[in-house]
């Protein structure tokens, strides 16, 4: 086969161009980078190897090396693992098929700089190589082909593909270093960085001498140890190499289970939020093993999806080598180690939560919106985990959890209200508010998607109902402010008999627009406010369905009118003249008001704007 030039995928090149023209003060971290991922290669030929013995072709004993020549310049990382052949070196090289790219392109591009940190969680260590190097060859064959290639690239938006030849399977990564760089040709400082980023790789690495060949890490699997004889820096770095992550972990649980079933977990809580939590296939990436060797990467049956953020390893001998991802799928076995492990991660998350509120908080930030997924899919752990649930309120800034709400309670108070929506300081500004507030009444503010789903579904917490003040059914005229008397909780309002005459108005303008128009006490600002009924739908889950192209059943909502106003009460007043056209268009332009408050979109923008000019045109006369 001829060279076949290539050029890399457009949002690679992109990616590239930051890497290659940016300024990191550690770029010793493409050597722990591309170590990580020739250790993932040998691992995944480990296991294809368990059920097709053929591929180890005689050599079953994995190895990293690396050899340095200071002449050429250049630094070589070779491995005997799985291999790619011409397919797998465009599908990896080439074009990353990830969301993971495009995410690091966009917060490159809005943070303003190239942050190192950005490599790990975007899972494109390799091209960290090009940090360092002015050319990289890969010279690879693939465990069980006969056929060697060569790809080569400088990472200015083209690469080449030709044959080449290699004795055995594996891959070698040739990097020519850039006259600046020439540090990492140094055997002291090779030395330094693997024993400093890479000494739990379970697979020996070794630099080659002039002599002989000296192995530079322990190569030992960190889980098997005690944890008395592993350090906090050990720890981190097991978990930069198990996450590929550059962030400090937020939390470490490393234990052995022993009974009827036996194993050992080191897992990781990130210190800061993968970029892929939430893509739609809401995978894990915790590591299987059996008895230290891999198994999979990629087992929704090892924890539950709503605790995907998790990193790091489940070893246990009480599995089959040989196991499939459909034996997995119901392996009694797996189901009780996740049992266990979900059980492990709830609880230590109950100790922070407990002992460190600060700590949680920022926990909360990052997975809060995860963590909600499980009060609604995971029923055998749904008191835990709405018992870890933390949210925002009228209350002040700080995160509360629904034991401090419902502790907060006011007298008369006998549901524990809430408003949701996708803005934060949106709904702190929502006229539903007023009310309560008026009233030291507490509200819960949902911002997450998941809240629409899980709120029906638990209904409520310590025999107390959950109520959206959206609907109709917030009922304040139970509750006082404390130290208020009776008659000191009736307004300055227009006559009831004039209200109800406004409302009926109102209701004839504005005809099926509205399902009904009536006065309310949830208002001591705002003129108007539109809720949903009881039974309906909540109007936020309508809007979020909408926007998703979902069938959303059309339901006028309820029109409130507040009869303490000084609006209000002036068209109380000119309804008594009877139906005029003024007043149509005051119905009108206060529900249309109303929709752009919730954030709705106006069905006739042309009305609204003749009757806003009418209204000033008749406002300066």
């Amino acid at each position: 086969m001829t060279e076949e030039k290539l050029s890399f995928q457009a949002e690679v090149s992109k990616l590239l161009h930051i890497v290659t023209h940016s300024l990191y003060s550690n770029k010793e971290i493409f050597l722990r980078e591309l170590i990580s991922n020739a250790s993932d290669a040998c691992d995944k030929l480990r296991y294809e190897s368990q059920t097709d013995s053929s591929l180890l072709d005689g050599d079953s004993e994995f190895k990293i090396s690396l050899a340095v020549d200071k002449e050429a310049k250049t630094l070589t990382i070779t491995d005997n693992g799985i291999g790619m052949n011409h397919e797998d070196l465009i599908n990896n090289l080439g074009t990353i098929a990830k969301s993971g790219t495009e995410a690091f392109l966009k917060a490159a591009e809005e943070s303003g700089n190239s942050d190192v940190n950005l490599i790990g969680q975007f899972g494109v260590g390799f091209y960290s190589s090009f940090m360092v190097a002015s050319e990289v060859t890969v010279t690879t064959r693939k465990a069980g082909e006969d056929k060697a290639w060569v790809w080569v690239s400088n990472g200015e938006g083209n690469y080449t593909i030709s044959d080449g030849q290699r004795e055995g399977r594996g891959t070698t990564i040739t990097m020519k270093m850039r006259e600046d760089q020439e540090e990492f040709l140094e055997d002291t400082r090779i030395r330094t960085i693997v024993r400093t980023y890479s000494d739990h790789i379970d697979i020996p690495v070794t630099l080659k001498g002039e002599e002989e060949e000296e192995t530079l890490n322990s190569a030992s699997a960190i889980w098997a140890r005690s944890k008395s004889d592993i350090s906090e820096e050990q720890y981190k770095e097991f978990y930069h190499h198990v996450a590929h992550a550059f962030d400090d972990p937020w939390l470490t649980m490393h234990n052995r289970v022993e009974g009827v079933i036996e194993y050992t977990n080191l897992l990781f809580i990130p210190g800061s939020r993968p970029m892929d939590l939430f893509t739609p296939e809401r995978k894990n990436h915790l590591k299987l093993y059996v008895n230290r060797v891999f198994i999979t990467d990629d087992c929704d049956e090892v924890i539950p999806q709503y605790l995907r953020f998790v990193r790091g390893v489940v070893d246990s001998g009480d599995l089959p080598l040989n196991v499939s991802r459909e034996m997995l799928q119901h392996n009694p076995v797996l189901a009780k180690i996740k049992a266990g492990l979900t059980k492990k991660v709830l609880g230590e998350l109950k100790k922070k939560a407990e002992k460190d509120a600060e700590g949680y908080a920022s926990f909360w930030e990052n997975f809060g919106a995860v963590m909600k997924e499980g009060i609604y899919e995971d029923f055998a752990h749904q008191k835990d985990c709405l018992a870890l649930a933390r949210f925002k309120s009228t209350n002040g800034d700080d995160w509360v959890s629904l034991a401090d709400y419902v502790e907060r309670m006011k007298e008369g108070q006998d549901q524990i209200y809430y408003i949701s929506g996708d803005d934060l300081d949106a709904l702190k500004r929502s006229p539903q508010l007023e009310g309560f507030k008026a009233k030291g009444v507490e509200v819960l503010l949902m911002t997450d998607p998941i809240d629409e789903f899980w709120i029906p579904a638990v209904g409520q917490f310590e025999e107390k109902n959950f109520q959206s003040i959206t609907k109709g059914g917030a009922d304040l005229s139970k509750i006082k402010k404390d130290g208020e008397s009776e008659d000191e909780t009736k307004e300055d309002s227009a006559d009831k008999d004039g209200v109800d005459r406004l409302c009926a108005a109102f209701k004839v303008a504005l005809g099926e627009s509205v399902q009904e128009v009536r006065s309310t006490d949830r208002l001591t600002d705002s003129a108007v406010c539109i809720v949903a009924s009881d039974s309906a739908m909540d109007r936020n889950l309508q809007r979020m369905l909408k926007q998703h192209g979902q069938a959303v059943p059309d339901e006028a909502p309820i029109l409130e009118v507040n009869p303490t106003h000084s609006l209000i009460k002036k068209l109380v007043d000119l309804s008594a003249e009877g139906t005029n056209a003024t007043l149509d268009d005051a119905a009108h332009l206060l529900l249309d008001q109303a929709r752009i408050i919730e954030g709705e979109t106006i069905p006739d923008m042309t009305a609204f704007a003749r009757r806003m000019t009418s209204a000033m045109e008749k406002g300066l006369v």
